[in-house]
């Protein structure tokens, strides 16, 4: 595992460019496998996640070009439909998508149930309900699934939550069962239209994404295509929040500001100062800070990935914030980590309350989930003194070039 070594309390500004959205690239890359030719998408994070990915492609015999410019080419005619042990699908979450683009191609899948952060119970039965639908069998045991079909068929599916992982998952089966599909109650957030942009691009016949009703029409065939990963609005998010923290001035650019609203909304009602532009939000820090309420939900609501990044913010803020985390049971463990740094927190529950302005101290501390090390990252960043972030491999996963991003703007961060 690396560490992070961060010296805060510097002189923050200048500018830092986002980079394609990982929670769409790590499903458009195992969907390219539904595709017999070649296969090419561009603005592709270089993170961990993805070098798991590629991991899993190799092992089932794809052929995979990553180039220097954020460019990867896949080949997948050659496919041999190996088993996914769990040391490749443990991994990440994300390995669950082969289970949609396999069963989709193949009509049988068998692999280990994937991994990802720790941030609660995470069920993958709304996927395998999809699958059922569309007419596969699923067995196996605590670690292991299989599906099989002998043909998947088209089917209405309503969805108990709207998850975005299962919306993408059916959406990838669903592209060559015979007949229609339609997914109701599906997610909307932004990376599933750019993801049904890719399927109809190849030749899919997909429409409503972005909506609740999904529809599916089923092909025989995909063919190949050119696409580019949209930008990605959680880790524009992010350095926004960062900017709000600790910046003397900071642009956020390459993003789509109307897909973090709900942030922007936020930042606006704690008295942050910013200008918003067609694809780039510039932010500075604030004096100032109001405390804030904020409830997460499934998009357009406010995210449950950027809650953690808030609650350093909201250190900073005059008066009680609170958090109600309504999406995962387990997301409060960076604050924990946060209150070894000085912070004034009380955690009930799914509710948590935050006291500030407060002056948070360097210290050592844990990264314990992706978002939970990136929030990590803003309180030291704030910090007086320095602070070590171990377990900083969670914070690679998703965060391209953080280290160098960082340094560009005047932080003190070394990995190690």
């Amino acid at each position: 595992m690396h560490k992070l070594i961060i010296n805060g309390n510097k002189e923050l500004k200048g500018e830092i460019s986002i980079s394609g959205a990982k929670n769409c690239a790590v499903a458009l890359i195992p969907a390219a496998l539904l595709c017999d030719e070649d296969v090419t998408i561009s603005n592709v994070p270089n993170i961990s996640d993805v070098d798991a990915l590629e991991e899993i492609l190799i092992h089932l015999d794809a052929k995979i070009d990553r180039k220097n410019n954020g460019e990867v080419v896949i080949h997948s005619g050659s496919i041999n439909n190996k088993p996914i042990d769990e040391e490749l699908a443990k991994k990440l979450r994300a390995s669950y998508y082969f289970m949609g683009a396999l069963l989709g191609k193949y009509k049988h899948v068998e692999m280990s149930f994937p991994g990802g952060c720790s941030i609660g119970k995470r069920p993958i039965d709304l996927h395998l309900k999809g699958f059922k639908a569309l007419g596969a069998k699923v067995s196996g045991d605590d670690e292991n699934i299989i599906l099989d079909a002998d043909e998947l068929t088209g089917a209405d599916i309503y969805l108990d939550f709207a998850s975005v992982g299962a919306t993408i998952n059916i959406m990838l089966a669903a592209v060559r069962a015979k007949g229609t599909t339609i997914i109701k109650n599906a997610a909307k957030e932004p990376e599933i239209p750019n993801i049904a942009e890719y399927l109809n691009a190849m030749g899919a016949k997909i429409k409503g994404a972005g909506t609740d009703i999904i529809t599916i029409e089923g092909v025989d065939y995909l063919k190949s295509c050119t696409h580019t990963v949209l930008p990605d609005r959680i880790e524009a998010g992010t350095y926004i929040i960062l900017g709000a923290a600790c910046a003397k001035n900071l642009v956020v650019k390459n993003i789509v500001p109307k897909h973090i609203d709900s942030l922007l909304e936020k930042l606006k009602e704690m008295n942050v100062k910013m200008k918003i532009g067609k694809n780039s939000v510039t932010v500075k820090q604030s004096k100032r800070l109001k405390a804030t309420e904020i409830i997460t939900l499934v998009y357009p609501g406010f995210p449950t990935d950027l809650q953690q990044i808030m609650a350093s913010l909201m250190t900073q803020a005059k008066g009680e914030s609170s958090i109600d985390e309504t999406i995962w049971e387990n997301r409060f463990l960076n604050l924990y980590e946060m209150l070894k740094m000085g912070a004034k927190i009380e955690v009930n529950g799914s509710k948590a309350y935050i006291t500030g302005p407060t002056k948070l101290k360097g210290t050592e501390i844990n990264a314990t989930d992706l978002r939970a090390g990136a929030g990590l990252v803003v309180a030291a960043l704030l910090a007086e003194g320095t602070t070590t972030i171990n377990n900083a491999d969670y914070i690679l996963r998703g965060y391209e070039n953080i280290v160098d991003k960082l340094r560009k703007i005047g932080a003190d961060v070394e990995l190690v």
